[in-house]
């Protein structure tokens, strides 16, 4: 609790003193360099209204959360809230309690997340073993500090956890690194098989095939995203159908066709997003949608026809097998964000730390992805990947910027005033040289954050989907923020990605007079047709300039 001098100070904040008297009066000498008396009445808001959560005391909390009155009458509440605080006891968690109940509220949606809701579900599912919390994502390192500093203050639950959790039964389907395929389906006899004296590859079974096809791809995105397709055929071909993979026919296509778009028995099937070392690990979250089941079977197409072009198999099952309901992908035009709304939301990606509680390192880092993604237009893989020793200076003194894109293909990409700023400011807040001559080249550009408070920045980075669970964290954060006020830009947000960041640079790039060639290069596009579709046109607009255009039968004639 904050002593009674910053007790005073707040009190008599409350009956009418200005921030600025009230510290002076009755804390003389305590502000910080550079902070402002309305900042430490602030601190003392939030020091209190996190001892009332910690004791469950929400209502208590209240009072010193948001808007505050300035009235005799509401310095008299602040009063007896306090009192009332330095009375009441921690309670004792109970093993069956809601993890939300004790734990940090940034912990919890990646918790969910995993199927863990209960602080009996986090103490058995969760391994005892040194970076348990990596089998979690987006919960980090400085979160599960926070989890292990709870748990070692209450060591009974773990004991009681153990004995009243029972884990599920190991499901029959597996992820591909731990599938078993018995001999009789392993495709070692497939029916399709070609003769073994023409095959290119080694591979003596459908398992070995199918890894050498995704060894193929070096990308790592591009690898999951191709496992992920071909470990669902090869599961439901084995466990509903009984056969290889190698031995599918086309009737057995149609029918996964149809499965893909109601996986069933739900049970075996389908289950909440869960790490792949988990015991009710499942192939799928739903029922796929027509696009997802058109790119699923596009997937398997290809497989199927390398397969046939090393000569490991006959015939293709998935040839010229359509989907009805799909359409020719376009962009939406609401998948990026004006210029108002992108100032808007970057407004309130200034006062994270602030207004919603995020640590310093976190709101750092999320910036820098705004910004940096916002000036360079780069895709969520390329910006996770981007290294120091990647940038380079011409000539004429502008930065570039080294990315190896989609498909594996190698690029560069301009790095503007935005982008540059951006990344100054970013390495000096992680403690690193912003001179390029003392770069260490290996430092990736997105770092993590240390997990102790004056430990080094590592250089190792984050992943593709932590990135993904910042970007929409914020994007949420963001969009209940402006519900009431612009309920429209709300629920764009809600449904944006990191991806909207390269949709916004270029549409914005377009709408300032960039060249259409220059911003297809940047982007990196095969086609100025791909670019053009970022030329989007006030609907607004054109209908006035239509009408200056058209106003009347007289100007017709």
């Amino acid at each position: 609790m904050p002593d009674s001098g910053q007790i005073s100070a707040l009190r008599a904040w409350h009956e009418g003193f200005s921030s600025r008297d009230a510290v002076e009066r009755f804390l003389p000498g305590v502000r910080s360099a550079g902070e402002s008396a309305r900042g430490v009445i602030g601190r003392i808001r939030r020091q209190i209204a996190a001892f009332a959560r910690v004791r469950h005391r929400d209502d208590l909390a209240a009072l010193f959360e948001g808007p505050a009155k300035h009235s005799a009458a509401a310095a008299r509440r602040v009063v007896a809230a306090v009192e009332a605080l330095r009375t009441t006891a921690l309670p004792r968690p109970l093993i069956g309690d809601d993890v939300e109940r004790w734990l940090p509220p940034r912990t919890i949606e990646p918790l969910h997340a995993a199927g863990i809701r209960t602080l009996a579900d986090l103490t058995v599912r969760v391994p005892r073993r040194r970076r348990w919390w990596s089998a979690i994502a987006g919960l980090g390192v400085a979160h599960a500090r926070q989890i292990e500093a709870f748990f070692a203050a209450h060591p009974d639950l773990t004991e009681r956890a153990r004995a009243l959790v029972v884990l599920p039964a190991p499901s029959d389907v597996s992820p591909w690194e731990r599938i078993v395929v018995p001999e009789e389906v392993d495709g070692s006899r497939g029916l399709h098989r070609a003769p073994r004296e023409s095959c290119a590859l080694r591979a003596s079974n459908d398992y070995e095939a199918v890894q050498a096809w995704l060894s193929m791809h070096e990308a790592p995105a591009t690898q999951r995203a191709y496992r992920k397709e071909a470990e669902r055929l090869i599961l439901w071909a084995i466990v509903e159908r009984g056969c290889a993979l190698s031995s599918l026919a086309t009737e057995d296509a149609v029918a996964y066709r149809t499965f893909l778009r109601h996986p069933s028995p739900r049970g075996r099937w389908v289950g909440p997003p869960r790490p792949r070392t988990a015991p009710d690990w499942r192939p799928f979250s739903g029922a796929l949608s027509a696009r997802s089941t058109a790119y699923a079977l596009s997937v398997l197409n290809a497989l199927f026809r390398w397969l046939i072009e090393q000569r490991y198999m006959l015939a293709n099952p998935f040839a010229g097998l359509k989907v009805r309901g799909t359409k020719a992908a376009v962009l939406d035009a609401g998948r990026a964000f004006t210029e108002s709304e992108w100032n808007l939301v970057r407004t309130l990606a200034d006062g994270l730390e602030w207004s919603y509680g995020w640590e310093a390192p976190a709101a750092q880092r999320l910036r820098f992805i705004l910004d940096f993604g916002y000036g360079t237009g780069l895709r969520a893989s390329e910006l996770v990947g981007a290294k120091l020793g990647r940038i380079e200076l011409d000539p004429h003194g502008d930065h570039w910027l080294r990315v190896v894109g989609k498909g594996s293909k190698a690029g560069k990409v301009s790095l503007p005033p935005i982008a540059r700023e951006a990344l100054d400011r970013y390495l000096a807040q992680r403690g690193l040289p912003v001179t390029p001559a003392k770069w260490a080249s290996s430092t990736r550009l997105l770092g993590n954050i240390p997990a102790a408070v004056g430990e080094a920045d590592e250089a190792g980075g984050i992943t593709t989907g932590r990135l993904w669970a910042l970007t929409k964290r914020f994007f949420a954060t963001a969009a209940g923020e402006l519900q009431e006020v612009h309920p429209a830009l709300a629920e764009k947000l809600r449904r944006a990605t990191p991806h909207w960041m390269r949709h916004t640079h270029a549409t914005h790039a377009l709408e300032r007079g960039v060249e259409l060639t220059t911003v297809r290069d940047n982007l990196r596009h095969s086609s100025v047709s791909t670019t053009s579709i970022y030329l989007h046109t006030d609907d607004r607009r054109r209908a006035e300039q239509m009408r200056r255009g058209f106003s009347g039968a007289k100007d017709a004639r």
